[in-house]
């Protein structure tokens, strides 16, 4: 069978981590015990993961015409992620610092030439947009570019999956047309509030709302008439497995992206689910974002499970 054909639409940053015994308190200076420097931004980690996972992955982005964004686009390009739509643009790559503690990690991002990535940008991508099985979207670009690659997709038939991450005006802008909705816990309350205008966010009426809870799993919740892709009868718990924490950075891009592919392979929301929370699970074992994205051998994948009639079937598109 093809490998699914996933666009994403997202920002490129050059992480820096450290690893430090606790926050820091107001006008605290800290050592840090360790320092690294990552490939990330939640496009390219979402990329990548969705590649590592047997995806066919375009990536459409911008970083600075520097050194580090030629070290972010030659480490997608080793990934086999077509990279003909990241551009090279005058102003600096963008930067993640992370703190990680013995608690909780802590993001601060300078958006540098992702912000660059407007309507026109995408529209040059258009025709793969179009080819593609699904489209992921993130909350690190301009509103107006996350939504012509949505509009792009709807119109050609391609699943869109909205993660909200950071949640600002991309949710706004992108919701109405999202077929797939995930969301941590912080950014399910979020949704729910009304904006500066009083309005709640409006979701598709048959969209998919997929809250990641941590250590818990996920929860699936289908909306008011939920038909195609969510094939779900009610709400669907997925626990996720037991696992030595070294670092969360990069397990919401990997839960998002395996969910993106199961279901651009032909799996029902509930294996998708699965699949998500195994890769997210997995993901928080290594330290870093993109170091930490498991291959599909690696998750062990079980492409057969029981059906409610107590017998075994084999869903379609399960083989990556």
């Amino acid at each position: 069978m093809s490998a699914p054909k996933i666009v994403v639409v997202g920002s490129l940053n050059a992480d820096v981590t450290l690893w430090v015994p606790r926050r820091p308190s107001p006008d605290e200076t800290m050592h840090a015990e360790r320092i690294a420097w990552f490939r990330g931004g939640k496009g390219a980690n979402q990329a990548v993961a969705a590649a590592r996972l047997g995806a066919e992955v375009v990536m459409v982005g911008r970083v600075g015409d520097d050194e580090q964004g030629r070290w972010l686009r030659s480490g997608l390009e080793t990934e086999g992620i077509d990279c003909r739509h990241v551009a090279g643009v005058g102003v600096p790559t963008g930067l993640a610092a992370i703190t990680v503690d013995p608690d909780d990690v802590s993001i601060v991002v300078a958006a540098g030439a992702n912000a660059s990535l407007d309507a026109d940008g995408v529209q040059a991508a258009a025709s793969g947009i179009a080819a593609a099985d699904a489209l992921l979207l993130q909350g690190e670009v301009s509103a107006e570019a996350a939504r012509a690659a949505a509009e792009i997709a709807r119109e050609h038939g391609a699943t869109v999956v909205l993660n909200p991450a950071p949640y600002n005006d991309v949710a706004a802008a992108v919701l109405p047309l999202a077929d797939i909705v995930i969301v941590n816990r912080a950014e399910a309350q979020q949704l729910r509030q009304p904006d500066a205008r009083g309005c709640v966010p409006e979701l598709r009426p048959d969209a998919v709302l997929v809250e990641t809870q941590g250590a818990a799993g996920c929860v699936v919740h289908p909306l008011r008439g939920a038909g195609p892709p969510a094939e779900v009868d009610g709400e669907i718990s997925v626990a996720a497995p037991q696992v030595a924490v070294v670092d969360a950075t990069g397990a919401g891009d990997a839960f998002a992206a395996a969910f993106a592919v199961g279901i651009a392979s032909g799996a029902t929301v509930e294996d998708a689910a699965r699949l998500a929370v195994r890769a997210g699970a997995w993901a928080v074992t290594v330290a870093g974002a993109q170091p930490s994205l498991p291959t599909m051998a690696q998750l062990q994948v079980q492409l057969v499970r029981p059906d409610r009639r107590g017998g075994r079937r084999h869903r379609p598109g399960r083989e990556r």
